[in-house]
């Protein structure tokens, strides 16, 4: 028998004295930390919670989130939300069914009741949710959670939808894997040989990485500079194509510059080329439906880099920039959102292509530099993906053609 030491007050909440609500999400933290060994929970200072499109939860999702919600339970810590299947005001005129978009804001509803910021995004450090570093953390989502491990060096291990919102109710969640020195320390030693350049390489890198170490951590050397879009493609790439949850880089990353983070013995692996992992994420089609950018939501300076480079022209296939609400405020400021909707493209909130019923509105190939999509759309929303660079796909949107060069 695994026991998991509680305090007064966690027992308290696992009792039931704080509502059944309450109880429900503290056996569930309870029950992760036994399957683990934990020895004990640890306070987190915030949550982001996945599972929200209603083309993931269907009904039986939704019924759970409505019942859960009107048990009166309240989140105890700062709590964002993952994108959801629709821009919440503009569904309509993408195309999406009345029938999915009245059950999505249904959802939507159930999360802000229980106190969730309803942020719809997958960047929630671009918002206002931006742990410090060496806080615990429970995060759903796989490109939050790395890029919060990684890059901010706060501490999360990858959180379910359920998982995290269990967390941010009772302000708990289990201590083990990532939370734990011994286990943020590198299995792999990763030592790239090749030129990495934009998002798409780094994206690509990223894949490969994922293919080679699956959920382990690897230390990447080679790297002389890498900016934050950049890292973020890295790692959503990395989440995506395996289940890596952290890593670390030569004198970029945090932890790896301020200690020691490879284990003895840590295998090593070489990356001489990239071209495997562009012609694994390639597929056969020619004409282009839609484009994406912005997976995971794009930054305000990879919504600028779209507007300079279409500004006074005129694209022939679908253009989507998937962003959050406070970059698409921001893009509007700036007079960028004006740029795209002159040339025909169009800047989303709330959703990703991923998570959305794209399927529905009779795609059937897209464009994108995101290695994760790249990844996913495929086996999600049933398209044939052309990847690459920025520059590739902006003129993909332009001609309505993928040019091989």
């Amino acid at each position: 028998m695994v026991y998991v030491m509680l305090t007064r007050e966690e027992e308290a909440m696992l009792n039931g004295e704080m509502g059944e609500g309450v109880r429900r999400a503290m056996e569930i933290i309870v029950a992760l930390g036994k399957i683990y060994n934990a020895s004990g929970l640890v306070k987190i200072e915030s949550a982001h919670i996945s599972g929200v499109s209603y083309k993931n939860l269907g009904d039986e999702g939704l019924e759970f989130l409505e019942e859960f919600a009107s048990m009166g339970v309240k989140t105890m810590v700062e709590a964002t939300l993952n994108p959801a299947g629709m821009d919440m005001e503009l569904w309509e005129e993408l195309g999406f069914s009345r029938e999915f978009a009245e059950k999505q804001i249904r959802i939507v509803k159930a999360y802000e009741k229980m106190g969730v910021k309803t942020t719809c995004t997958c960047t929630p450090y671009l918002v206002e949710n931006k742990p410090k570093f060496g806080q615990h953390i429970a995060w759903g989502e796989s490109s939050a959670i790395i890029y919060a491990n990684s890059i901010l060096g706060a501490r999360t291990n990858r959180e379910s939808g359920i998982s995290a919102l269990a967390s941010a109710i009772t302000g708990r969640t289990a201590k083990y894997g990532l939370h734990l020195d011994e286990n943020r320390l590198a299995d792999y030693v990763i030592k790239v040989k090749c030129n990495v350049k934009g998002i798409s390489d780094f994206g690509a890198l990223g894949y490969l990485i994922g293919k080679r170490v699956g959920n382990k951590v690897p230390y990447i050397t080679g790297i002389e500079t890498a900016d934050l879009d950049e890292l973020k493609s890295l790692g959503a790439s990395m989440a995506a194509s395996g289940a890596v949850g952290l890593f670390h880089m030569e004198n970029i990353t945090p932890e790896a510059k301020i200690k020691k983070i490879v284990k003895d013995g840590a295998e090593e692996i070489e990356i001489e080329d990239l071209r495997e992992a562009y012609e694994a994420l390639n597929y056969d089609a020619r004409e282009i439906d839609v484009v994406s950018i912005g997976c995971p939501h794009a930054s305000i300076d990879e919504i600028g880099k779209v507007a300079n480079m279409i500004k006074g022209r005129k694209i022939n296939s679908q253009l989507w920039i998937t962003t959050s609400r406070k970059v698409y405020d921001e893009a509007k400021r700036r007079g960028l959102l004006d740029i795209i909707n002159e040339a025909g493209g169009k800047v989303i909130r709330d959703t990703c292509m991923v998570v959305a019923p794209i399927e529905e509105l009779g795609f059937k190939t897209l464009a994108t530099n995101s290695a994760k999509m790249a990844t996913l759309a495929p086996l999600h929303s049933k398209v044939k993906v052309r990847f690459g660079s920025l520059e590739d796909c902006i003129k993909a949107a332009i001609s309505g053609v993928w040019n091989d060069n």
